[in-house]
């Protein structure tokens, strides 16, 4: 991964520089202010960035994961989709179920290895994800269909319903997805690390 430097009297100069240099548009690429020096009497102001083009980033990444797996025992191909402007890493390894772990733990510590790792080079958090055989996506959808089901029945019967414990993340899809029911509304009771859901029917 290629990291190039420029500098100018002020940050907004040093990036006209690299967009310039690059050929790149501003939102193409991952700036980091290396350092800035103020202007005296003799002496111009200077800031230097250092600048990393998105697509060198995104490669570097997916370079940096099938590392991290052949480290770990694992022969993996990786496919990249971007997904709303997020590129998605979806792996096809030789034991899936290993790496995506119980309940998804080990693909989790993966994202969050290679996260610290990314931050730890570029200085930004750099939005990604990382998915196992569309393992996210499956369950995702097992969340979707659990929670309208279960929406189903709370609005006929008017009594509420608990959930299973879930992470933030499992929590806020059933909020997300029963956001606009005018049946039944939502919401997170208990303390981490087993707080669920409890979906309530609506006053008539």
């Amino acid at each position: 991964m290629e990291k190039h430097r420029y500098s100018g009297k002020t940050k907004e100069d040093a990036i006209s520089t690299a967009v310039i240099e690059l050929q790149e548009i501003e939102n193409n690429l991952i700036i980091k202010e290396i350092s800035s020096e103020k202007g005296g009497l003799f002496k111009s102001p200077k800031v230097e960035i250092e600048v990393i083009e998105r697509r060198d980033l995104i490669k570097y990444i997916k370079d940096y994961l099938i590392k991290l797996l052949k480290k770990l025992g694992f022969t993996a191909n990786i496919e990249i989709k971007n997904k709303e402007e997020v590129p998605t890493y979806t792996i096809y390894s030789d034991n899936d179920a290993l790496l995506i772990g119980k309940n998804g733990k080990n693909l989790k510590a993966l994202s969050i290895i290679t996260s610290q790792h990314i931050l730890k080079e570029t200085g930004k958090n750099f939005k990604f994800a990382i998915d196992i055989n569309a393992y996210k996506e499956k369950h995702e959808k097992s969340i979707e269909s659990l929670a309208k089901r279960t929406a189903r029945e709370v609005a006929q019967t008017k009594i509420a319903a608990k959930l299973d414990s879930m992470n933030s993340y499992e929590r806020r899809l059933v909020h997300n997805i029963l956001s606009n029911n005018r049946k039944v509304y939502t919401e997170s009771e208990g303390e981490e690390p087993n707080r669920y859901v409890v979906i309530k029917p609506k006053e008539d």
